[in-house]
């Protein structure tokens, strides 16, 4: 656009700077073109019918400007740049204790991609900030309206760039900043994209380290605190909005020309300007009576759309489908300053900036009625003043620009104050800080100052000072010096939603745990005692806080003494709660549903019907359901799921887990009552699925040996119940039968699947691993054979004995040189794949070896030993009543000897001198009990 003539109350000051760019440039360029179109924005937004009030988010020079000017004006509309939907959540603030953020949440995406889910827009709001005045003095007013013109929470996320690893979408401009949170305070934004007014903030990196290095600064918030805000604190309205106007105009035109961020910066404005006129329209109110707050960079827009007389059109788009909640969550200035690139401490340096200016300026800032925090005393209102009349607009740039900032002297009484309490602050967090530290803080500080060519110390210098004299060595506690310095100039205050404001799912955490007795908005950690023996009616109670160990962050309900398991409950818990601490957490988590039980349902159902699902995540969401719900429906639901995941699934990958979970589930079931039709249908799926993928595992490289080992444990173990439900046990013979493993340990596993199907005896396996040893190429692969072994031990744990044979033989049977480096890899092996399966071979050794040294000297192992010579034959005569009554009743004997396959006759008893056979002899020698005790139980029924 072209600029006006040199005429208007700032003609002087655009000559005056057309001529310093043009003996300072070289002649008129692109030098001049910046300076005298920073003037022209000037002109242009306030010579504008509606006020624009140009502010910087969490400015305390902003925040008084504003209760001046509002006081002043006493205006009727005040249109503010937020996100429209966002606007019945002001009239909330009440209830709150600053600082907090006002959040728009989406979880289920309709028209973004999926990947961006949950989306999340906070915009954090502090006492200390022009736009809490503003809402203050539109809500505490009466016949005053707030409105809010910026686009929706909908359109934030519309005009973000949608292509993958687009530089803009990191940085998406002046209005949106990405999360960096860092700390617990740090992280109450989540990974929310912050909504700010008025970030002020050159995008030009060059001319940013520029101002840096010549302001003798370390940060950008230490140079505006600096060389803007100080200064215009006391300054009159006229010469705020100009500066301010100025400002935001230099860092518009060096902003690269066609960025994206820049787009998107005039698309708000245009929505803005669009929304102002159609409300101007529809209400009918004279615009000398309304106020425009907006960031500076805004107010020097130069969009076609600008002013309330403009026609450009603008069309605005309809918002997605998407379903958003509001709500507000609970904010501090850590979090903020993480939030948008803002210095550490700097929140709070502006907080108490604007406290000290409101105590010594005398003005009256406004508050919401009743607000939590607010220190206000009662008292007779004051009358309101009357609104000036509009003054014509001069020309308060020339004066300011031309003469030198106002010189404060030094405020010896502030900085001996701020030095005796940071020594205070530094001996109570363990620093041997002393009297002479704080001199040395006090010398330093100005000694800083007088190196920075300031006149007297600010915060910055402070701090810094202290730091060079306090921090020695090491930080003796949790803080350092720089910490303490922030909380002595406020700390990082931490804001608190109300329980009027909160969601409903949130109010009804609270109302059910109230039995506890626990003030649960504290941050502090409480502890919670639960006797459910003594006091049964704090079952209750023991059934929400599960249910939210499992729904919020683990610090926010930890359980200290009892658990909760299939099957079991504790009779007496201890839990520690900072549900106060993770209060946005709670509050997140009343956007999805109005109960805990309600969500917490949602979120299995997601869980099991979600892309990534398999059949052990299904079976851990039916084990949740099992412990945290009372619903057979939900649970029959999710197992029924758990099958069709099982069925569909192509890999092993997830076998042990699986095994692990229906093994549990399957023993809970049997111990409440009859197992669910879920669970018969669970366990013949994967008898036949598993049958038909182990040739494949056992030939795939990819599938390790610990998931065919589940697998065949999952066969093994569950093979009675399968066959019971009508599977066939000729599928699980065929599938090994058509196994053909190469790598050793599935050998191993192999031979262990055989051996339990009876088609491999024991003294074959003890053959085959005797010829393994024996041979020297395949001993440097014997451990891989016994990490097969192990494995099987999940299928088989009857060989434990002879995997503890095979170890001992090994250790036995190789020499020192070959036993050595073998060693690492048996552990190693044993490590990675059996760890939990290793302790069943450790009680085996301990049952198999002698307990003590000399013991071990003469053992002999229970392989090694011989079989025992046979007893000799005893001649022996059959007599007595036990002869007499087989003899009298033979038919339960022979029964018994056909069913043995016994052949043989019977002797009369009164063939005198018979011989008895040998082996019955030898028996009933060993045992006479048995027949004391017939002879007797005879003689008693005789």
């Amino acid at each position: 656009m072209t600029a006006p003539a040199a005429a208007g109350p700032f003609g002087a000051l655009r000559e005056q700077l057309t001529a310093a760019a043009s003996a300072f440039a070289d002649g008129p360029g692109a030098l001049a073109g910046i300076l005298a179109g920073m003037v022209d924005d000037v002109d242009r937004a306030l010579g504008e019918e509606l006020e624009i009030f140009p502010v910087c988010h969490h400015s305390s020079a902003s925040a008084l400007a504003m209760v001046r000017r509002l006081r002043a004006k006493q205006p009727k509309v005040i249109y503010l740049e937020l996100c429209e939907d966002l606007q019945p959540l002001l009239a909330e603030l009440r209830n709150c204790r600053l600082p907090v953020a006002v959040q728009a949440f989406a979880s289920e995406l309709e028209g973004f991609p999926a990947d961006w889910g949950p989306l999340s827009v906070v915009a954090p709001i502090t006492e200390a900030s022009a736009e809490y005045q503003a809402i203050a003095y539109a809500l505490e007013t009466p016949g005053v309206e707030l409105v809010l013109v910026d686009r929706s929470t909908d359109h934030v996320f519309q005009w973000l760039p949608r292509a993958p690893g687009d530089a803009d979408e990191a940085a998406p401009g002046g209005d949106v900043e990405p999360a960096a949170p860092a700390g617990e305070e740090a992280a109450l934004h989540g990974d929310a994209v912050g909504v700010e007014i008025g970030d002020l903030r050159p995008r030009f990196a060059e001319l940013e380290a520029y101002l840096l290095h010549h302001g003798k600064v370390r940060h950008w918030s230490e140079w505006w605190d600096q060389y803007v805000e100080q200064p215009l604190v006391d300054a009159d309205h006229d010469t705020y909005r100009q500066v301010m106007v100025l400002i935001g105009s230099l860092f518009r035109r060096l902003r690269p020309a066609g960025a994206e961020r820049q787009d998107r910066d005039e698309d708000r404005e245009r929505y803005m300007w669009t929304r102002i006129r159609e409300h101007l329209a529809a209400s009918g109110v004279d615009p000398s009576e309304c106020l425009h707050v907006c960031g500076a960079f805004h107010a020097a827009s130069r969009v076609e759309q600008f002013g309330v007389r403009a026609d450009a059109p603008y069309e605005i788009t309809p918002r997605t489908r998407t379903r958003w909640h509001y709500g507000l969550i609970p904010s501090s200035h850590s979090a903020i300053e993480a939030q948008f690139g803002l210095a550490p401490g700097s929140v709070s340096i502006a907080a108490a900036t604007w406290t000290k200016a409101v105590t010594g300026s005398g003005l009256s800032p406004f508050r919401l009625e009743g607000q939590r925090g607010n220190r206000t005393r009662a008292g007779r209102r004051r009358a309101a003043p009357v609104p000036a009349p509009a003054a014509p607009v001069a020309d308060r740039l020339s004066g300011y620009l031309g003469r030198p900032p106002t010189v404060r002297g030094l405020d010896e009484a502030e900085l001996r104050g701020w030095c005796v309490d940071i020594v205070r602050l530094a001996r109570r967090n363990g620093y041997l800080a002393s009297t002479a530290d704080a001199i040395a803080v006090f010398e330093t500080s100005i000694l800083l100052a007088g190196l920075r060519d300031r006149a007297r110390p600010t915060p910055y210098d402070f701090a810094d000072a202290a730091v060079t004299c306090i921090e020695k060595d090491v930080v003796p506690g949790r803080r350092d010096v720089r910490r303490l310095c922030e909380i002595l100039f406020g700390g990082d205050r931490i804001g608190q939603v109300g329980y009027e404001a909160l969601p409903p799912l949130a109010r009804d955490v609270h109302d059910r745990l109230r039995p506890l007795g626990l003030d649960l908005e504290k941050r502090t950690i409480q502890r919670a005692l639960l006797d459910l023996h003594v006091d049964p009616a704090l079952a209750p109670c023991s059934d929400l806080l599960w249910r939210l160990r499992h729904l919020l962050p683990r610090d926010a309900v930890r359980p200290i003494m009892g658990e909760r398991r299939l099957g079991h409950r504790s009779i007496q818990e201890s839990w520690d709660l900072a549900l106060g601490r993770y209060q946005r957490a709670l509050i997140e988590l009343g956007y999805e549903g109005v109960t805990v039980e309600q969500v917490l349902e949602q979120r299995l159902r997601r869980a099991v019907r979600g892309p990534g699902a398999t059949a052990s995540v299904a079976l851990a969401a039916v084990e949740d359901a099992v412990r945290l719900l009372d619903s057979p429906r939900l649970v029959d639901e999710l197992g029924n799921r758990a099958v069709e995941l099982l069925a569909a699934e192509r890999s092993v990958d997830d076998a042990p887990e699986v095994l692990r979970r229906i093994r549990r589930l399957l023993a809970h079931h049997r111990a409440t009552g009859p197992l669910p039709a879920w669970c018969e249908a669970f366990v013949t799926t994967g008898y036949a699925h598993y049958c038909t993928l182990l040739p494949t595992a056992f030939l795939d490289e990819e599938s390790g040996v610990r998931q065919v080992g589940a697998m065949l444990g999952f066969l093994f173990g569950m093979e009675s119940l399968a066959l019971s439900l009508g599977c066939d046990r000729s599928q699980l013979e065929l599938a090994v039968a058509q196994s053909h493993p190469e790598a050793p340990a599935k050998v191993a596993l192999l031979w262990a699947a055989r051996h339990q199907l009876g088609l491999l005896s024991l003294a074959e396996l003890r053959g085959r691993c005797a010829e393994l040893l024996g041979n020297p190429l395949v001993v440097p692969a014997f451990p891989q054979y016994l990490s097969g072994f192990v494995q099987a031990l999940e299928p088989a744990p009857g060989l434990a004995p002879f995997v503890v044979e095979v170890m001992s033989s090994a250790f036995a049977r190789l020499p020192d040189p070959v036993l050595l480096p073998w060693l690492p890899t048996l552990i190693t092996t044993l490590r990675d794949h059996g760890p939990e399966l290793v302790p069943l071979l450790v009680r085996e050794a301990g049952r198999t070896f002698p307990g003590s040294l000399p013991a071990l000297d003469a053992w002999v192992p229970p392989w090694a030993a011989s079989a025992a010579p046979a007893a000799p034959a005893l001649p022996a005569v059959a007599s007595g009543p036990v002869t007499a009554l087989l003899c009298g009743h033979p038919e339960p004997v022979d029964a018994v000897a056909a069913l043995l396959g016994c052949d043989g006759g019977w002797r009369s008893p009164d063939d005198a001198g018979t011989a008895v056979p040998a082996g019955l002899t030898a028996l009933l020698s060993a045992h006479p009990e048995t027949a004391g005790a017939v002879a007797a139980l005879l003689r008693a029924g005789s």
